[in-house]
């Protein structure tokens, strides 16, 4: 049976059963075809837009949402459980609007962001390199002041959305010290930015991510975000929110599978009776269960702390890293359920396994969330009883 959730107002309530709608009668449909044929289905981001859905957490006044974090990320699940791609395409495409939302000038925020969350341009985040993917620090894209202007060179890796996005916010060095990043919004169409094949991934194969290739790249110097030298401050930052979005498409994934399974195990016989009624993979499906809803119920403590204005750094990384090895153990799980129908591509959750390995990966690795979560505790970070 699909999640339950239990929403702040009826409002909320109505789109959740909404996104639920549209990801059973359109995503559901395309969601295996495009995977197999390897299809990036941007007609399906326009579609997303015109629904009001790219932008949920970010304010009205800016032609977002206006959502609480908690409430947009149970969208986020809705649409994962069905198809992993566009849900990590949804979380992306808000990662690329952080910088500018919460580090650009008013004057910033108005002349661009209204276009980027109204629905119709897609956007991508470059952050990570070949050789410096979790240690950002490391990267070697650098920009030029040239004039009022900054001239980019470098090539960023793994870019979701690489060649298919409308804007990219990029993060490259602009001193020789380590820390001497700076963040740039980027027009896709800007001459000498170019976009290398997608990558051969095991999974989310319906989902464009390449290395994205800065020539002489010219920007004005007005697509500076938040002042020279202050880009890794606000990659870092944007990453804590980035957790939660892959959190949840994997809380996502990891109850679809579980539908999936239970489905099965109540038709499927064996021995005279269903499946679902011996012990033994009855235990397992609880075993399921109870990984889905610790995840949930994780990754929204991690939510809660956000919309209150509070820490949650160490909280997103426990909600990332609890999340998506959790969708990693369910979906491999769901694959046992059905047995040799499992390994099969008749049945979704094969790719659904598939889909769940990256998500450990990417957006910090989970050694690098255990890094997060290990250093908060030993610093003696948290202990408080606050009040809201």
């Amino acid at each position: 049976m699909p999640a339950r959730h239990v929403l702040p107002d009826e409002e909320s309530a109505e789109l959740i059963r909404l996104v639920r709608r549209i990801a059973t009668d359109a995503l559901l449909p395309r969601a295996a075809r495009a995977e197999a044929e390897e299809e990036f289905p941007r007609d399906v981001f326009r579609m997303l837009g015109a629904a009001d859905l790219l932008g949920l957490p970010y304010p009205e006044e800016y032609a977002g949402g206006g959502l609480p974090y908690a409430t947009y990320l149970r969208v986020l699940e809705e649409i994962g459980a069905v198809w992993a791609s566009v849900g990590v395409g949804v979380s992306v495409h808000a990662l690329s609007c952080y910088a500018l939302f919460f580090h650009g000038t008013e004057e910033q925020k108005r002349r661009w962001l209204p276009e980027m969350l109204g629905g119709d341009l897609l956007g991508a985040y470059c952050l990570s390199e070949a050789h410096a993917g979790s240690d950002p620090a490391a990267m070697t894209t650098r920009a030029t002041r040239d004039g009022g202007d900054w001239v980019i060179n470098g090539a960023k890796a793994w870019t979701t959305h690489g060649g298919q996005a409308d804007f990219y916010t990029v993060m490259a060095r602009t001193s020789e010290e380590r820390t001497g990043i700076s963040c740039f919004l980027v027009p896709a169409d800007s001459p000498g930015l170019s976009a290398d094949p997608p990558e051969r991934k095991m999974g989310l194969t319906g989902s464009a991510t390449a290395t994205v290739r800065f020539d002489g790249v010219r920007v004005s110097g007005d697509r500076l975000i938040g002042g020279e030298g202050n880009g890794l401050k606000i990659a870092l930052a944007a990453l804590d929110s980035g957790r939660l979005g892959i959190a949840a498409v994997a809380t996502g994934l990891a109850q679809g599978a579980l539908d999936h399974a239970v489905a099965y195990a109540k038709e499927r016989e064996a021995f005279g009776k269903r499946i679902v009624e011996h012990q033994g993979l009855a235990f397992l499906l609880a075993d399921m269960e109870a990984a889905v809803a610790s995840a949930r119920a994780t990754l929204q403590h991690a939510a809660y702390l956000k919309d209150l204005g509070l820490p949650f750094g160490r909280e997103a990384s426990v909600a990332k890293l609890v999340a998506t090895d959790n969708a990693m153990k369910v979906t491999t799980d769901a694959v046992q359920v059905l047995g040799g129908y499992g390994y099969t591509r008749d049945f979704p959750v094969e790719r659904f396994m598939r889909e769940a390995k990256v998500m450990q990966i990417f957006e910090g690795t989970n050694q690098i969330q255990r890094m997060v979560i290990s250093r908060s505790l030993a610093g003696g970070d948290g202990g408080e009883i606050l009040s809201t």
